[in-house]
């Protein structure tokens, strides 16, 4: 059985649905303090709690007779970090110790973790590869690679084997499944680009005066369902006693304003836009390198393209 902390939120459904298709077992655990009870199918056992309560997590273990665990429970807002670093630190660090507890008690030690590019800050050079020196600019960034130390000592000191999945930015949907981004505050760029057209509303940029060619700041966007076939792949790994840390994206950056193109091609709308100043956290450029995850664990994009991004969300959104 695989438990998956985090399971009722955004990218946790797209993976459990992709461990279900693919003939795994699966427990969810999700306080729903950001995800959706409702992502989750009626078929999949669910446990609504807290991964810091180590009693409930002791008999989730037992019950299910848990033998890995797939970890996306965590606060994941950078604004909110930079606004009140100790959540971060309780929410994220301390939480995610107390569940490794319960991991080493019950002699669990496969485990892939939901890290992030923002491990590294601002970039020396892009593509960045996962031998980039790390230097968080948020305290999200910072607790998350503070995990991945803590990681390397579990490792080192009871063997689990930690595959830590630091992924760029996020996007698309499902709309077969209804699965989509639904933050409440949606801070990433698309959802909020569409939700801001549906409404005829302008569509914010922040940040003008960035190095790249337009001023507006570049990511590396990975479709949901790529994301989630990574997991998968790493689980493996993870269950064959493998251990590391890959980024996961695509090796294409878009700036801000290329989306907006995107969306008003899609949408045949010509967006407004609002310019506000730069968000505090916000690198200028953050771009993958996935060659060791492709080398390694056989991974390769397939719906990543912008076009298809764009359209899926598109497509989600309409049908709810």
């Amino acid at each position: 059985m695989i438990l998956v902390t985090g399971g009722a939120g955004y990218i946790g459904s797209v993976t459990v649905s992709e461990l279900v298709t693919r003939g795994y077992e699966v427990v969810v655990l999700d306080d729903l303090s950001t995800g959706h009870r409702d992502v989750v199918p009626t078929s999949i056992p669910f446990v609504q709690g807290d991964i810091a309560d180590q009693a409930l997590l002791s008999s989730v273990f037992a019950d299910y007779g848990v033998s890995a665990v797939v970890h996306f429970a965590a606060k994941s807002l950078v604004g909110e970090s930079v606004k009140d670093p100790l959540l971060y630190v309780e929410s994220n660090l301390c939480k995610t110790s107390a569940m490794l507890r319960v991991m080493q008690r019950h002699n669990v030690h496969a485990l892939v973790f939901s890290s992030s590019a923002a491990v590294y800050g601002e970039p020396d050079a892009t593509p960045i590869t996962e031998d980039h020196r790390k230097q968080p600019i948020s305290p999200y960034g910072l607790s998350k690679w503070w995990i991945e130390q803590v990681l390397y000592w579990c490792h080192t000191a009871w063997g689990l084997s930690p595959i830590s999945l630091r992924y760029f930015n996020a996007a698309g949907a499902v709309p077969s499944l209804s699965l989509r981004e639904r933050h409440n505050p949606e801070t990433h760029l698309l959802p909020r680009v569409l939700s801001a057209w549906a409404e005829g509303e302008p569509a914010q940029v922040f940040g003008t005066d960035y190095p790249p060619s337009d001023g507006s700041a570049i990511r590396d966007y990975v479709h949901v369902q790529d994301l989630a076939t990574a997991h998968v792949l790493a689980l493996e790994a993870t269950l064959k006693g493998q251990a590391g840390a890959y980024n996961v994206g695509t090796g294409r950056g878009y700036s801000v304003l290329e989306i907006l193109a995107a969306v008003e091609q899609a949408t045949s709308t010509l967006l407004p836009r609002t310019y506000l100043p730069r968000r505090v956290g916000d690198p200028a450029v953050l771009v993958a390198d996935s060659t060791r995850l492709q080398r390694s664990l056989g991974w390769r994009p397939q719906q990543s393209d912008l076009s298809t991004i764009v359209s899926s969300t598109l497509a989600a959104l309409k049908t709810g």
